[in-house]
C-alpha cells in the first residue's frame, strides 16, 4: 500500500491544459470578431460620416485593434 496512483492526477493536468487551450481559442476567436466588425462598421461609413466622427480612413486599423485587443497593443 505504498504506492500510490498518480494517473488521476496527471490526467487531471491534461484536462486543465486542454480546457485551458481551448478557452484560449475561443477567446481569441472572440476577440477577432470583434476586430473583424469593427473595421467592416467602419469602413462601410463614407468618408464625411468618418470625418463627422474625428476618423481619417488611415486610422480605421487602429481603432479596431484597439477595441478588440485593448489599448496595449
Amino acid at each position: 500500500m505504498a504506492y500510490m496512483n498518480t494517473t488521476s492526477a496527471a490526467n487531471f493536468g491534461l484536462m486543465d491544459r486542454v480546457s485551458g487551450a481551448i478557452k484560449s481559442a475561443k477567446e481569441a476567436l472572440q476577440k477577432r470578431r470583434v476586430y473583424n466588425q469593427t473595421v467592416s462598421e467602419l469602413r462601410a461609413l463614407s468618408t464625411r460620416e468618418l470625418n463627422d466622427l474625428g476618423i481619417s480612413r488611415s486610422m480605421i486599423t487602429r481603432i479596431a485593434l484597439e477595441a478588440a485587443y485593448g489599448k496595449n497593443i
